[in-house]
C-alpha cells in the first residue's frame, strides 16, 4: 500500500488529523515528554523530570492526557530529564502500554534512578515514586536494537544512533503510511567515545520533532574547547585550588574522564595532584559501557582491543567522602552536573569562599538551576540549609554537551527535508531565534517548511489526506484487471494496509478462516401455506418450490437464498446462510409473512356458515373484488384464501362465500404494505383523506389512495413509492 501525503493547515477530515503535544519541553528543557495522535494511536516520547523542579511538580503535565489511550512509549536515552517520569507513569496511573529502549539506555536506566530515588531532596510524603515501584516498571520495560523494525498494533518503529551518550535513539514512526521523525537529544559529532548521530536514510520523513537546545549557538571547534578545558583545570589546581567539575553521571563525564586522563600521561608535572571521580554510580555502570563497546567508536574499540581505556591510570575512584583528604590542590569531578544537591552542591558549598579554587562548568544548565545561577557570577549564593556565602572561586563555562549546535541542527534538517519541523527542547527565547534564522534561510531559497514552536499542551495539528490503495494477490493476482472492471473479493484492513483476496485465500494470505452460519427462525403463523406462497410471488416473483420432506411439507426458495418450510400447523421456519445481503432478503421475507398475520384480509382457519351460496363450484366476482381458488384434494378442506376485496371461504361441498368487506379495512392494508418496505416509524396515514405520508432522509411522498397517485418532488423516492404502490395494489386489492 502507497500513500499520496500531503499536510494540510489548519482545516480538514477529523480522520485525518495529526496531533503532536509536548506536556514537557515545550519552550524549556527538561521533563521531556511528547504525545503523538494519529489514525486512533497514540504515542509517548519521553517521559522525564525536571532538574529544576522537585516532586510531582517536576513532572510532565500527565493531567492533559488519558494514560489508558497510549499504545507505546518511546524513551530515547536514560539521562532523567528523558527518563525519571517512567515509573510513576506506569506504577501509578492507568497507562497499560508497551514501554521501549535500547539495551544499554535500560541497562544504566536501573541505577540511574535508583541513585536519583537515593539522593532526592524531598520528603517521604513528596517521593513521586519508591524502589519497589521502580523495580516494577524495569519488568515492563521491552528492549530493541538500533535499525531493528517494531510493529505494535499498526505503529511501526525503528531506532536510530542519536549520539548524546551510549544507548541514544532518535525513533522513526510510522502510521498509516505517514513518517514522523523524533530526535530526541542528538549529537552530530564525533567525541572520544561514541559515534555522531545518523540519518535514517531513503525514507522520506513528513514531521520532524527535533531538540533546539542551543538554538542559534556555534560551538567552538572541539580541538579548541578540549585545549581550553585542560588549561583551565591546570591553571586552577598549578595556583594550589581545588577544581570541581560537575557533572552528569553518566555520558558527558565519560568523555571529560578519558580526556583528563590523557592530559595528566602527557604532563608528568601534574602527577602529584589527584584526580578523583566521586561517584558510585559511575563506577557501577562502567561495566555497561565495556559490555556495549561495539556500540562506540572505531578509535575506542580499536584502543580496547590493546587495552581497556575505561580503566584510567591516573583517576581515582572516590568511594565515599570519609576517604577524601581534602588538602592541597586536586580535580574532583562529582554529580549531579546543575548543583541541585548531592555531593556536587556539597563541594561547592565548601569550597566556593576560597579564590584559589574554580568551578568549571562543561555542560548545558537549566533555567531555576544553581549552576545557572552562579554562570552569571553573584557576589554571594544560599545554601541548601538558607545561609548566604560569599562567591569568590573563579566560576568557568566550557560546553562539552552532546548536543547539536545551530550548524549540526540545521544541516540535520536540511538533510531530513520534512515540510513539518516541530521545535523542543529549547529555551523561548533560543527556540524563538532558532525559528526566525530557519526561516529566514528557506525564505532566501524559495522553499516551503513550516516551523512550530509549542508550549506545553499546546497542540500542533496537521492534517494529511492520503490515498488508499489496495492490492490483490492469490487467485485474484492471476490476471491484470482492465480498465472500468468490477473487482469482487474480501477486502483485508491491517495494520492500515488493503488488501483484497478471494475468500479461498483468507487463511493462506491473512490468517482467516471462513465459515457459513446456518441461520434458523421459527415465525408463528395461522393461515394457509398457499396463501402464503401467493404473497411471496407477489412481493419476489417466481419462487421456487423444493420437494417435500419425509413429513410432506412444502418448502419454497427465495432468490436461492431463503428457504421457507411448512414447520407446524402455526409455524413456519425461514433458513439462510447468514450474510448482509441474505439477512435483508430474509428481513424482508419475515415483513411479508407478519404483514398477512396482522392483515385484516387474512382469513383464519374456520369453518364459519358463508352468507352468500353458489353452487357448482363457480366463483362469484364482488364488483371490488376478484378471489383465485385452487381447491384441495380432499373434501375436508376447510382453508380459507384472503383477498382485499372480501373474505372468501371454501365449504366442505367447494361452494364460495364471500363478506363484503370494509374500505377501511383495504386502505389499512396498504398502509401496512408501505410499513413493512418504508419501516413503520417512516409511515404516517390519514384514514379520513386516504392519503399515506412517506419520509425517507427528510424527502416527502405522498400517496393518495383513492386516485392511485403518487406526488413528491424527489424522482428517486417518487419512483420508488410508486413501484410499491403497484405492489402493494396487486397484493391487497385483487
Amino acid at each position: 500500500m502507497s500513500y499520496k501525503r500531503k499536510a494540510e493547515l489548519p482545516v480538514g477530515d477529523v480522520n485525518d488529523l495529526m496531533e503532536v503535544t509536548p506536556l514537557g519541553a515545550g519552550s524549556e528543557v527538561g521533563r521531556s515528554c511528547h504525545i503523538l495522535k494519529y489514525k486512533g494511536k497514540t504515542v509517548m516520547l519521553d517521559c522525564g523530570i525536571h532538574p529544576g523542579q522537585s516532586g510531582i511538580s517536576g513532572l510532565p503535565f500527565f493531567d492533559e492526557v488519558d494514560p489508558a489511550s497510549i499504545d507505546v512509549l518511546l524513551i530515547t536515552h536514560f539521562h532523567l530529564d528523558h527518563a525519571a517520569g517512567l515509573p510513576y507513569f506506569t506504577e501509578r496511573t492507568s497507562f497499560r502500554g508497551r514501554v521501549f529502549m535500547t539495551h544499554p539506555t535500560k541497562a544504566i536506566f536501573k541505577w540511574l534512578l535508583s541513585d536519583y530515588v537515593k539522593v532526592s531532596n524531598v520528603g517521604s510524603n513528596e517521593m513521586v515514586y519508591d524502589e519497589t515501584q521502580l523495580a516494577a516498571c524495569y519488568e515492563k520495560i521491552e528492549t530493541v536494537d538500533y535499525h531493528q523494525e517494531m510493529n505494535v498494533d499498526g505503529i511501526k518503529f525503528t531506532g536510530y544512533n542519536a549520539g548524546h551518550v551510549l544507548g541514544a535513539a532518535m525513533f522513526l514512526i510510522e502510521i498509516a503510511g505517514v513518517k514522523i521523525l523524533y530526535t530526541g537529544d542528538y549529537s552530530r559529532e564525533e567525541d572520544r567515545h561514541l559515534m555522531a548521530a545518523e540519518k535514517p536514510t531513503n525514507v522520506q520523513t513528513d514531521v520532524l520533532i527535533c531538540e533546539s537546545t542551543y538554538g542559534v549557538q556555534s560551538h567552538e571547534p572541539r580541538i579548541d574547547r578540549e585545549r581550553r578545558f585542560t588549561s583551565t583545570v591546570h591553571e586552577i589546581v598549578q595556583r594550589g585550588g581545588r577544581c570541581l567539575l560537575p557533572v552528569f553521571a553518566l555520558g558527558q563525564a565519560q568523555e571529560l574522564l578519558l580526556m583528563l586522563d590523557e592530559y595528566w600521561a602527557a604532563h608528568p608535572e601534574l602527577e602529584s595532584v589527584p584526580v578523583y571521580y566521586a561517584s558510585s554510580l559511575a563506577k557501577k555502570c562502567m561495566t555497561v559501557y565495556q559490555t556495549y563497546i561495539n556500540m562506540m567508536n572505531s578509535k575506542i574499540r580499536k584502543q580496547f582491543a590493546i587495552s581497556n581505556p575505561f580503566v584510567f591510570k591516573h583517576i581515582s575512584h572516590l568511594k565515599n567522602m570519609d576517604m577524601f583528604d581534602d588538602t592541597g590542590p586536586c580535580v574532583m569531578m562529582a554529580s549531579p552536573g546543575m548543583l541541585q544537591n548531592g555531593l556536587s552542591r556539597e563541594l561547592f558549598e565548601r569550597w566556593c569562599t576560597d579564590k584559589k579554587n574554580g568551578l568549571l562548568i562543561t555542560g548545558y544548565c537549566v533555567e531555576n538551576t544553581l549552576a545557572k545561577d552562579v554562570m552569571n557570577e553573584p557576589d554571594e549564593i544560599q545554601t541548601m540549609n538558607g545561609q548566604k556565602l560569599k562567591l569568590r572561586m573563579s566560576v568557568d563555562y566550557i560546553s562539552f554537551s552532546a548536543h547539536v549546535d545551530y550548524t549540526q541542527n540545521s544541516a540535520f534538517i536540511d538533510e531530513v527535508k520534512a515540510p513539518y519541523v516541530i521545535l523542543v527542547h529549547g529555551e523561548t527565547n533560543a527556540m524563538g531565534r532558532l525559528k526566525s534564522a530557519l526561516m529566514s534561510k528557506y525564505s532566501e531559497r524559495d522553499e516551503e517548511i513550516h516551523i512550530f514552536t509549542p508550549k506545553n499542551t499546546e497542540t500542533v495539528k496537521l492534517y494529511f489526506r492520503g490515498e488508499k490503495l489496495a492490492r490483490t494477490i492469490g487467485h485474484m493476482a492471476a490476471t491484470f484487471p482492465e480498465k472500468d472492471t468490477m473487482v469482487t473479493g474480501v477486502l483485508v484492513v491491517k495494520d492500515f494496509q488493503y488488501t483484497i483476496m478471494d475468500t479461498s485465500d483468507l487463511e493462506e494470505f491473512a490468517g482467516l478462516k471462513t465459515t457459513a452460519v446456518l441461520q434458523r427462525q421459527i415465525v408463528p403463523y395461522h393461515a394457509s401455506f398457499t396463501l402464503l406462497k401467493y404473497h411471496l410471488q407477489q412481493m419476489f416473483g417466481k419462487v421456487r418450490e423444493l420437494e417435500r420432506d419425509l413429513n410432506k411439507q412444502e418448502t419454497v426458495r427465495i432468490f436461492d437464498t431463503v428457504d421457507v418450510k411448512e414447520y407446524n400447523v402455526n409455524h413456519v421456519l425461514l433458513e439462510w446462510i447468514g450474510n448482509s445481503v441474505n439477512d435483508m432478503i430474509a428481513d424482508s421475507v419475515l415483513a411479508v409473512i407478519l404483514n398477512i398475520e396482522s392483515s385484516p384480509a387474512s382469513v383464519k382457519l374456520t369453518k364459519s356458515d358463508h352468507t352468500h351460496s353458489h353452487t357448482h363450484g363457480q366463483p362469484h366476482h364482488h364488483p371490488s373484488s376478484s378471489i383465485k381458488v385452487e381447491k384441495e384434494d380432499t373434501k375436508e378442506s376447510n382453508d380459507i384464501l384472503s383477498t382485499s376485496g372480501g373474505d372468501g371461504v371454501i365449504s366442505s361441498n367447494g361452494d364460495i362465500s364471500l363478506v363484503e368487506r370494509n374500505p377501511s379495512d383495504e386502505f389499512q392494508d396498504l398502509v401496512m404494505f408501505f410499513a413493512s418496505q418504508f419501516g413503520a416509524e417512516n409511515v404516517e396515514q390519514d384514514e379520513k383523506t386516504r392519503t399515506i405520508e412517506i419520509t425517507m432522509d427528510g424527502v416527502q411522498a405522498t400517496v393518495d389512495c383513492n386516485q392511485f397517485v403518487v406526488k413528491c418532488e424527489t424522482d428517486a423516492l417518487r419512483h420508488r413509492t410508486q413501484n410499491v404502490l403497484e405492489r402493494a395494489v396487486r397484493t391487497c386489492m385483487q
